[in-house]
């Protein structure tokens, strides 16, 4: 349930209304607009009575939220949610790109490619040290060594670190890691996002191959009800009959989910195509479609790379990606406030 205030509201009667809702049980979000306030209530909203609420002098108007995210949604907090990361704004008109190997290889790998990325534009570099892969005889990546060398490249760059957390017995790992990744296969894993809920950094969600956006939004849920708002969502493709391509890009996710959530959405468009000659078209398409951020796979020789080599363009190949969706983006901005 949402409480929507006048404009200005009396300061004593707001602390009242506030008070008597929590005395009900209910936890209150408050969201602060140019020209409203709204009240956010998360709980037991039966025991409200609707007609006393609208009879106050201060409110506008009290609205039921049907869907059953509520701390997602966007009718709940109608002002786009930007995570900061030390000063790396993304979300709310802040573009970023993610970028960064699909897997931790070597020291000199890593930050060969970090200071590449950085210069080419990225915020935030990426990069895989626990590795789900489909076979079990496939490289799982350097695991605890994996975060050491992420953090060494941040070291050397900046750059803040986005890296996939697998298990909760791992977590002990990622106490420097400034944005942990929910990979595609964990999207409902519901106790790890649970856990998550308790930390007070950000979680990027990826969508599962064969979720809802529904189901996207209730992963991200699942984080925010335990008290961190910090969440990105990312589309990272689908799995369709479509054989061509690694999976099936669902771009209208980025109005969709905009229309329906504040929280920031990113594209992947390197495991959507599984293809680099693709990634740059789709890319555009992302920024044009009015993504807050990109996730690209580069590796400096991706012949040889140890994982997903196929879809990882090359430094000089991100350098002229960057540069055309920051020609694009001055026209790709759109609001859903």
């Amino acid at each position: 349930m949402v409480v929507i205030l006048k404009e200005h509201p009396n300061e004593k009667q707001l602390e009242n209304l506030k008070n008597w809702l929590g005395s009900l049980g209910l936890e209150i979000h408050t969201s602060t607009g140019a020209k409203h306030t709204i009240l956010g209530l998360v709980g037991d909203t039966s025991v409200v009575d609707i007609d006393l609420i609208k009879a106050l002098d201060i409110v506008e108007e009290v609205k039921r939220i049907q869907e059953p995210f509520k701390n997602a949604n966007r009718k709940f907090h109608p002002k786009d949610t930007v995570v900061d990361v030390g000063g790396v704004k993304l979300g709310g008109g802040n573009f970023q790109f993610i970028a960064g190997p699909c897997s931790v290889e070597t020291e000199a790998q890593i930050c060969s490619i970090a200071q590449s990325v950085k210069k080419g534009g990225a915020g935030f570099l990426r990069g895989g040290a626990f590795k789900p892969r489909t076979s079990p005889y496939a490289f799982q990546g350097l695991r605890a060594e994996g975060i050491r060398l992420l953090l060494e490249a941040k070291k050397e760059t900046g750059l803040p670190i986005v890296t996939e957390l697998m298990d909760l017995n791992q977590l002990e790992y990622f106490d420097d890691i400034d944005v942990i990744q929910v990979g595609a296969r964990n999207m409902q894993n519901f106790e790890l996002l649970k856990e998550l809920g308790h930390l007070r950094k950000p979680i990027l969600i990826k969508r599962g191959m064969a979720g809802t956006l529904q189901e996207l939004l209730m992963s991200a849920e699942y984080v925010m009800a335990g008290g961190n708002e910090q969440v990105i969502l990312c589309e990272r493709g689908i799995r369709t009959y479509e054989t061509y391509t690694r999976n099936t890009l669902d771009l209208s996710a980025v109005p969709v989910l905009k229309s329906m959530t504040h929280l920031p959405v990113v594209i992947d468009p390197s495991h959507a195509t599984g293809k680099a000659g693709l990634v740059r078209s789709m890319s555009l398409a992302a920024a044009a479609a009015g993504a807050d951020g990109l996730m690209i796979e580069v590796h400096n020789d991706p012949q040889h790379a140890l994982c997903d080599g196929p879809q990882s363009i090359t430094p000089e190949a991100f350098d002229a990606l960057a540069e055309n969706v920051r020609q694009i983006l001055p026209f790709c901005q759109y609001s859903y406030e």
